[in-house]
């Protein structure tokens, strides 16, 4: 009867032993004790990080495409073709610049008239070898006077006077009132002549000096000039 009893408890002991033992895996790959942590899944490759050049027209892989936008008009680089800079001349057209008459490129005389009455001519000569303009009026000054003489506006010219080579321009001035209405009179021994440049008051170059009569020439507050002028007519008249 113990015999018995031993044989069953080791027939149940075995059993159990052999049951524990054939347990499988569930992936086939061998057996595992029940109870223990499973092992840790192998990490698969990660994605290539180069990008898919499917379905571009190019090559060019899609991100880098999406990163370039398609250039627009407003976005055309500006032309390196320089553009025309304008004329230097005020007023002038397209034609070619002129040099300013000044002291420099022409001779000044002055010359006191008998008619019109108390008035004074002024004639600019061109001794350089291209032409010039004669720009606005002639700003005088005569010795060491501290005002200058004014332009009587009417006598502004339609066309800046230009000079060939050896071409003359005029002005007058008149040097006193005929009725004796002006004050302040006296005589001038030294005359300069200042040109103006492409604006009005501007400095137009070398001045000049023409001589005056032996015995000077009087003036008074009434001192005006014309604007240059290409015929001694207008500039007397």
């Amino acid at each position: 009867m113990r015999t018995f009893r031993r044989t069953r408890l080791l027939a149940a002991t075995g059993a159990a032993l052999t049951a524990l033992a054939l347990t499988a895996c569930e992936d086939g790959t061998g057996t595992r004790v029940e109870g223990t942590s499973a092992p840790a899944a192998t990490p698969t490759a990660p994605a290539s990080a180069t990008p898919s050049t499917e379905g571009s027209p190019s090559g060019t892989p899609e991100s880098t495409a999406a990163a370039e936008p398609e250039k627009t008009p407003e976005e055309k680089p500006a032309s390196d073709t320089p553009t025309r800079a304008p004329s230097a001349a005020a007023g002038a057209d397209d034609g070619p610049v002129r040099t300013i008459c000044n002291g420099s490129n022409t001779k000044v005389t002055a010359q006191p008239v008998p008619r019109p009455l108390n008035h004074m001519l002024l004639t600019v000569t061109n001794t350089g070898s291209k032409p010039c303009n004669l720009m606005y009026y002639p700003v005088l000054r005569f010795d060491e006077m501290q005002w200058v003489p004014q332009a009587r506006p009417e006598t502004k010219p339609q066309a800046v006077p230009t000079l060939a080579p050896g071409e003359s321009g005029y002005a007058g001035v008149l040097l006193s009132a005929a009725d004796g209405s002006g004050d302040g009179g006296t005589t001038a021994r030294k005359l300069t002549v200042a040109f103006q440049g492409g604006t009005p008051n501007s400095d137009g170059g070398a001045s000049a000096t023409p001589p005056l009569p032996a015995g000077g020439v009087y003036y008074d507050s009434s001192l005006t000039v014309t604007y240059w002028q290409s015929s001694m007519e207008n500039a007397l008249g």
